[in-house]
Parts: C-alpha cells; structure tokens; sequence
C-alpha cells in the first residue's frame, strides 16, 4: 500500500517552551515511503552517524507493516535556526596543533579552512549516541503517520472491491439463466435434426427411439455447459471478501488467495460457454478480478 510520512527532530516549533531551549546544531529528519508488493521489502538510506540504528528502524517497521516496498531515509542537516557556536579556545588549540602534526608529515597538505574548523568544532560531541533516543522516537512519529494514510488508502480501495463485487454478482446473475434457454434451444435443434435424419432413413430408428436418443444427446449437452457449480461458488468466494473487507485486519494474503479462485471459476464458466453471451459475461468477470487481484496487492 502506497504511503508517506515525515517527521523531523530539532526543528522550531515555535512554542515558547521550544524557543527559551537552546537549539541544536543539527536537525534530524525522517522519512518512510512506501509503495506496493506483496511482500515486505525493507530498504534504508541512512548516514553513517545513522548506521547503527538501522536493527531498531528494522524491528520497528517489521513490527507495524507486513506488505510493502518501504524505504527509511534519515538525513542530518546544519540547524539554520541556530546562531553559529563560538569555538572555545581549547577547541581551536586542539585542531592547531592537529593540524601542525598533519603538516609536519604533509607539508603539501592544505590548511583549515574557517568552514571545516566551525564544522570539526561542532561535531565533537554530536555522536551517534545522541541520537540513541531521539531516532527511535521520531521514527514511530512517522510510522503513525504513514500507517495513518495507509489506513485512509485501504478504506478507498474496500470501498472500490465492494463495487467491484456488485459487478461481479450481477454478472453471475446473468449467466444463472442464460444456460436452461441453452438447453431447450438444443433440444430443439437434436429433435429437429433426428426428424430429418427419420426422413431420409426410411424406418431405420423408430420415433420413439430417436426421440430418447434426441433427449439423451440433450441432457448430455445440458450436463457439459452447466454452471451452476462455477456460479455458487463464484458467489460463496464473494461473500467470504466482503466478509474480510467488514473484518478487516491482516487480510491481504486470504484475498490473494480468494481472487486466484475468482479467477479459476470465471475462467471455467468461459470455457463451458455455448453462447455468447455467456462468453461476454466470462470475459467482463475476468476484467474485474483482474482490477481486483491489482489493488488486493495494496492490501497488509
């Protein structure tokens, strides 16, 4: 099921509590995505301050997705909000003599620019273990908002499959009468051509036998296009989905399952077709189980 959350840590909210804190140097942002797959396919994009926290992310997502193709990216960014910090002079007496050290092997070596010293003096400090508590956290910000709008999403999709079953159970309906018409009108035809094949053999069938053997050729006929079988349970596998549907929960897999069996039966009903319009009802099915078999996809 598609989705998308964000959520960020160290921005201002513009809250008189959040604005008498210090701001921090840098914002932490996440971000989950989420598409469509049958199964759960976790994928992460993490920093390497990050990297670490990618078995928390994991054990979280596996716990609240089951279905999906969903990425977790997680930047760190500087904190423009925050006035720049001044270097104290140890910082600065460090990163002098660092560089000294470094240039005393590497006499090519370029010097510190004020950029990289603001930088170098910033992160001291701001290891991953800082962000130990505030990913964790931000990360089930986000999922609630993801599964939140995936929510929202399999609401729309219940209420497209419950159109799509009210199809389905009017083209059932169709085809339930379609096939004593079939019947009689073959009836009618074999006791046609048994009356012209007695007038050309003279006395070579009696009537009465070549009447029996008309209504013989006839329940045979009756008995290979029948599909009332294929129809109730057609309509015994609609009922079970929008049982689910109203249930509601992990039901992705059952209708994954309950689709291949729509399927099957359509494709049945289509191969017993002796007219037409049974052959149009089939086809017009197939179209909609195929409609439904895309988006039960979407499905946890």
């Amino acid at each position: 099921m598609t989705g998308y959350a964000s959520a960020q840590h160290g921005a201002s909210t513009g809250s008189p509590e959040a604005e008498a804190r210090p701001a921090p140097a840098r914002r932490l942002g996440l971000e989950i995505r989420s598409v469509n797959s049958r199964f759960l396919d976790l994928s992460f994009r993490l920093p390497d301050e990050l990297r670490s926290m990618e078995p928390v992310l994991r054990t979280l997502l596996t716990g609240k997705i089951k279905r999906g193709k969903v990425e977790v990216r997680a930047t760190l960014e500087s904190n423009d909000s925050a006035n720049l910090p001044d270097p104290s002079p140890r910082m600065l007496q460090r990163l002098g003599a660092v560089q000294d050290t470094v240039r005393s092997w590497l006499p090519d070596a370029s010097p510190l620019s004020v950029a990289e010293v603001l930088r170098l003096s910033t992160s001291q400090g701001t290891g991953q273990d800082n962000w130990s508590e505030a990913v964790p956290a931000l990360a089930e910000q986000a999922l609630t908002a993801l599964l939140d709008a995936r929510q929202q999403e399999g609401a729309r999709l219940a209420t497209m499959l419950q159109g799509h079953l009210k199809q389905l159970r009017d083209l059932s309906a169709q085809a339930v009468p379609l096939v004593p018409q079939l019947v009689e009108q073959q009836r009618q035809r074999f006791m046609e051509r048994w009356k012209e094949a007695m007038g050309l053999a003279e006395g070579s069938a009696t009537p009465e036998a070549a009447q029996d053997r008309a209504l013989s050729e006839a329940t045979a006929f009756a008995i290979r296009i029948d599909v009332a079988e294929e129809v109730t349970r057609l309509q015994s596998h609609l009922s079970e989905i929008e049982r689910l549907l109203k249930k509601g929960g992990e039901i992705g897999k059952r209708l994954d399952f309950l689709i291949q069996e729509l399927h099957r039966e359509a494709n049945t009903l289509g191969s017993k077709s002796a007219a037409l319009e049974l052959t149009r009802i089939s086809v017009d099915m197939k179209v909609l189980i195929e409609q439904m078999r895309e988006q039960v996809q979407n499905l946890e």
